[in-house]
């Protein structure tokens, strides 16, 4: 029986083990989108912490100084918890393969995954158990430590377009400020390569916000700066600037378009977040109300950019547009905590609707929104 006991112990702490190691090469090797359930408990449960923090901030700017530590933080606990795991691992591998207590294989465990040298046991398979989980707690470290650089560089790509944002559209940025500044500065035709550059802006945070997913939650500098409201920003100014500008369609904002909408949907994916994937209006609702959208027409021909005359069809083309990325954007706002921006952050507290299947509806006219093409 005690033989039997040893074997489950053994299988046991070496099944442990394996999936510590799989739940770190997941997290900080893979060079691809691969959730994980034990970083995610972690982040999960730093939340919750967090969150009797934010009871008592009194404003979003302390909302947000608070929020500032949580992925640093939550990055650095699943160190130590990936440590606690590999430890109780090899003490049940180690309690099964010598003749020693339960505590002193506990010992031996932490003093050879911390290379102490306190503690050791004699024996051929002892000796294995020591060296190699030693040679995974040196391992463990030295691939957060190249993690960090890693995950910085790319967090310095990922601000510095949302930096030069609020030059083009603002603080908080707006897609009818972006519009406005354009046709008083540059002139609308230079939005073209500031829609390519955002291209592979949201090519490269697909990529990145999915393979390094602690990404997501790491804040920008400036408390009113956000990725996500400079995603919706930037997608918002394609939308107006294809459905209600009186001028030749751009190529390039299309591609924009369809390049955000799926890199945030890719990014939802690893969350979880629910989404129809062939969405249309207007059965599918945004957040986006006609008065908002006639409160933006009224600025912008104020600022004196050209609009097409036909407002009822400009505001369904905005929102065949709008709809492919309207419940992810939002989602995406809510689980940043995004500061107040037009359009974005100020509706992070929206109600979305229940989750629809994908259908193909009939449009007015018997013709499908411009926009809902995915």
């Amino acid at each position: 029986m005690d033989f039997i006991f040893r074997v489950l112990a053994f299988g046991a702490g070496f099944s442990l083990v394996a999936l510590t190691l799989l739940s770190a090469v997941r997290t900080l090797v893979l060079p691809r989108a691969a959730p994980d359930q034990f970083t995610r408990l972690v982040f999960v449960v730093i939340r919750k912490v967090f969150g009797i923090g934010l009871k008592f901030a009194r404003s979003f700017r302390d909302k947000d100084s608070l929020m500032a530590l949580y992925a640093p933080i939550g990055l650095l606990a699943l160190v130590p918890g990936w440590l606690i795991l590999v430890t109780l691992g090899y003490t049940g591998m180690m309690w099964a393969a010598g003749d020693i207590s339960w505590y002193q294989a506990f010992k031996v465990s932490g003093s050879s995954l911390l290379t102490l040298g306190i503690a050791q046991d004699e024996g051929l398979l002892m000796t294995i158990l020591e060296f190699t989980e030693a040679a995974i707690g040196l391992m463990l470290v030295a691939l957060v430590i190249g993690y960090l650089p890693t995950i910085y560089a790319a967090f310095s790509r990922r601000e510095a377009m949302v930096t030069m944002l609020e030059v083009r559209a603002g603080s908080p940025p707006s897609a009818v400020e972006m519009l406005s500044r354009y046709q008083r500065i540059h002139g609308l035709g230079g939005l073209a390569a500031q829609f390519q550059a955002w291209e592979s802006w949201f090519a490269d945070i697909e990529e990145s916000h999915t393979s390094l997913s602690a990404l997501v939650f790491f804040r920008s500098p400036w408390p009113d700066r956000s990725w996500v409201t400079a995603a919706g920003t930037v997608l918002d100014a394609a939308a107006l600037r294809q459905s209600l500008v009186d001028l030749p369609l751009e190529p390039q904002a299309s591609l924009c378009i369809r390049a955000g909408f799926i890199a945030l949907r890719r990014i939802s994916n690893f969350f979880n977040f629910p989404y129809n994937p062939d969405p249309h209006f207007p059965q599918d609702p945004i957040t986006v109300s006609r008065a908002d959208f006639d409160k933006a027409c009224a600025q912008l021909e104020a600022a004196n950019v050209p609009l097409k005359a036909d407002r009822e069809q400009a505001w369904l083309d905005f929102a065949g547009w709008r709809v492919n990325y309207d419940r992810v954007l939002i989602g995406l706002a809510n689980l940043t905590m995004a500061p107040p921006s037009p359009w974005t952050g100020e509706r992070s507290k929206v109600l979305m609707t229940p989750f629809l299947r994908p259908r193909r509806p009939e449009y007015a006219g018997g013709q499908k929104q411009p926009g809902a093409e995915n």
